[in-house]
């Protein structure tokens, strides 16, 4: 369904003009089936949020393809209201001017939904990530960091997307409050066909989550295995990255 061929991608040091390039990404290859969660777990500067800029089509890859569906996501028309995104700074993805109800409607306007539609939507939408249709009127400074999150959530589901990619979308949250969120996640993920790409350095959360886990390493996928194999990682790097999460 998702489908990452053969992809590079590489970033100028020192100005557009002089110095070097430096290659973020070196020959990724993988796909995210219809329903699936794929968990991309690695440590901070491995590029596994270069690659999910890739995957949304914010930039684009210097070799390789990124199909969904069948059609590169670099085409906004075939991606508009296919594929979806939830962040970690919750805070900055939320226009502090716009109500809950506005941020909602936003993305389902550009599918071309009447007002009545988006309004019923919106109550739907709320009632899935647990909170009270009341919240349609509230701002974001008006919610705590686990409400606004689960906004977000809401705002990623509302164009019942094909794909929805969450990169660090619970690791600023207290522990407890990343408990009840992922718990949302898993719960949407077993009512849908909905594909989820789930990037994170937090192992426990993606094995909690995810169907398939890959490890990344230097812009490389290092290992990919199925998360009931988890323990039976082989090469050295995962097996420490393993161990040192389970000691935290």
């Amino acid at each position: 369904m998702l489908k990452v061929d053969g992809v590079d991608k590489s970033y100028r040091v020192g100005g557009m003009f002089v110095g070097s390039k430096r290659q973020v990404l070196h020959q990724v290859s993988f796909e995210c089936a219809r329903g699936e969660c794929l968990g991309i777990i690695g440590e901070s500067g491995s590029g596994k949020s270069t690659l999910g800029r890739l995957l949304l089509g914010i930039e684009k890859p210097d070799r390789g393809t990124i199909t969904l569906e069948g059609k590169p996501v670099t085409d906004r028309r075939a991606r508009a209201g296919a594929i979806s995104a939830v962040f970690q700074n919750y805070r900055s993805s939320l226009n502090p001017y716009f109500t809950v109800e506005q941020a909602l409607m936003e993305p389902m306007q550009a599918l071309g939904m009447t007002r009545s539609e988006m309004k019923d939507k919106v109550g739907e939408l709320l009632q899935l990530v647990g909170l009270p249709v009341s919240y349609s009127s509230k701002y974001a400074h008006e919610m705590s960091g686990g409400e606004a999150q689960r906004v977000c959530i809401a705002r990623a589901i509302s164009t019942a997307p094909s794909c929805i990619l969450l990169d660090e979308a619970v690791s600023s949250l207290d522990v407890s409050v990343q408990a009840q969120v992922l718990e949302l996640l898993k719960g949407l993920k077993e009512r849908s066909s909905t594909s989820y790409i789930f990037i994170t350095h937090d192992i426990q959360a993606a094995a909690y989550l995810c169907d398939r886990i890959m490890i990344f390493r230097d812009g490389r996928m290092e290992e990919l295995l199925e998360t009931s194999r988890l323990g039976s990682v082989q090469s050295s790097y995962a097996q420490k990255l393993l161990a040192s999460s389970i000691t935290i």
